[in-house]
């Protein structure tokens, strides 16, 4: 952690009721958001949150409280809450405190600073929507992400959240040249120390950096590791002048955390218990993901959808800030189409022909209409056969299946399971490949030529072997 401030300002711990403490201050009443420090080898960590008269402050524990009493000394940093920021950042791994997990040593060559920031002022905002390329078909064609937007990745356990994660960081540096950015609110340890081991082996940790606030720990931590991931973004942003891709798995956890925090400090709950101040507190940590003149935050976020109900404010307070949402099917998952993302769930306020083009948008209307037709049919084909359908149904049926097989991808970060080479395709093969198969080019080649390819001329090549 950084240095304390030179002239101490000490306080008396006055209650201490699970993370809330109480401290009375003689001299000076220390600014909201300052950090206090009490406990043996200051271990515990307190943030401001209210000042309750002319001497007393209440703040939250940021560390569990066990040890602290009565009568503690308490000593003011006369700052808030620091991280480190700049080039020794890379490759390491950090918990809110800036303190390092990866048993690698301490951090060098870094600067410190604070994780309340403000969000960058519209005359700074670039007001051209660009699309943000993953090399992914499926996201590219379908539903295209927004440069220095924000994407949701909705879907249960077990469907490939990671795995779509993790090839989205790899294909960040092969394709962007950026700096990409892990943030796990509310993760099991297991996740955090499955993910480093995955990126090592895939290669991608040089240009990562890794926050985690994992779930055993208080809510204050947890409420904070958000802010001080967007504070070491916003300096690659800002000072690297680097495209950032900030990965945050949950947002539900951070608005869990706050409703934790606003419970413990006694503030009266609003709709469904959830804290009074949601909306704004979620809109303080999106506003700052944007796309500047410098550089753009692009922002996937997981989200939990609390019992599937996507009218709980959680879930309707998320979407509101979103541009694309790419929603995991395990039905999908289960049929072995990977990318497991469901084409007709899925969508993006960035595929409108003014911001995609005539061509990408046309097409992509047509993928959408052809397996929805496709969907509709699947109840006649399961009671009645395909033979029974006209022959104009079992062409669009074909087509559908083909689409279904060409839109799957061998991901880099799989090889080592899969046996198969990880493809990068560029949007314009992805759509070349999409028409042509909607032109009915590959209706003598088997399904099975298009399933797991990148370029649709793959196709042409597979089946002749």
């Amino acid at each position: 952690m950084a240095n304390v401030a030179t002239s101490a300002n000490l306080g008396v711990v006055v209650s201490v009721r699970g993370s809330v403490v109480d401290v009375r201050f003689a001299e000076q009443l220390p600014a909201i958001y300052s950090v206090l420090h009490a406990g043996a080898d200051d271990r515990i960590v307190i943030e401001v949150l209210a000042q309750l008269d002319a001497q007393r402050v209440r703040g939250i524990a940021l560390t569990p409280t066990q040890g602290l009493a009565r009568g503690m000394a308490v000593t003011d940093t006369g700052r808030p809450l620091q991280v480190p920021v700049g080039k020794g950042i890379l490759s390491r791994m950090f918990d809110v405190f800036g303190n390092t997990l990866d048993r690698a040593g301490d951090v060098t060559d870094v600067e410190w600073r604070t994780i309340h920031r403000a969000p960058p002022p519209l005359a700074r905002r670039s007001t051209r929507s660009e699309v943000f390329e993953t090399g992914i078909k499926v996201i590219d064609v379908l539903v295209p992400l927004e440069l220095g937007g924000k994407a949701g990745l909705f879907g249960g356990a077990g469907v490939g959240k990671t795995v779509l994660l993790t090839e989205m960081i790899h294909n960040m540096l092969g394709h962007h040249e950026g700096v990409s950015l892990f943030c796990g609110i509310g993760e099991r340890c297991r996740e955090g120390e499955e993910l480093y081991r995955e990126m090592k082996d895939a290669g991608v940790l040089p240009n990562m950096v890794m926050l985690f606030g994992q779930m055993n720990e208080p809510p204050g931590a947890r409420f904070r590791v958000g802010h001080a991931a967007l504070t070491m973004a916003e300096y690659f942003r800002d000072d690297e002048h680097r495209d950032v891709l900030l990965l945050i798995d949950n947002i539900f956890r951070f608005i869990q955390a706050g409703s934790e925090v606003s419970g413990l400090m006694g503030r009266m709950p609003s709709r469904l218990g959830y804290q009074p101040t949601l909306g704004t507190e979620l809109a303080a940590l999106q506003e700052r993901i944007a796309n500047t003149d410098t550089g753009a935050i692009t922002s996937i976020q997981a989200v939990y959808v609390p019992a599937d109900d996507f009218t709980d404010p959680a879930a309707v307070h998320t979407f509101s800030h979103l541009s694309a949402s790419i929603v995991l099917s395990r039905k999908r998952a289960s049929e072995g189409l990977y990318p497991a993302i469901d084409p007709l769930q899925s969508g993006s306020k960035m595929a409108s022909p003014g911001i995609v083009g005539e061509r990408h948008y046309r097409l992509a209307q047509e993928i959408r209409r052809t397996l929805a037709q496709y969907a509709d049919l699947k109840d006649i084909i399961a009671m009645l056969g395909l033979e029974q359908l006209s022959p104009e149904d079992r062409n669009v049926v074909a087509r559908a299946r083909r689409l279904e097989r060409f839109l799957t991808q061998p991901f880099f970060t799989t090889e080592q399971l899969s046996g198969l080479k990880g493809k990068l395709v560029r949007l314009e093969d992805a759509l070349d490949g999409c028409e042509r198969i909607l032109r009915d080019e590959f209706q003598d080649h088997p399904e099975s030529a298009l399933y797991m390819i990148g370029t649709i001329d793959e196709a042409k090549e597979k089946a002749r072997t």
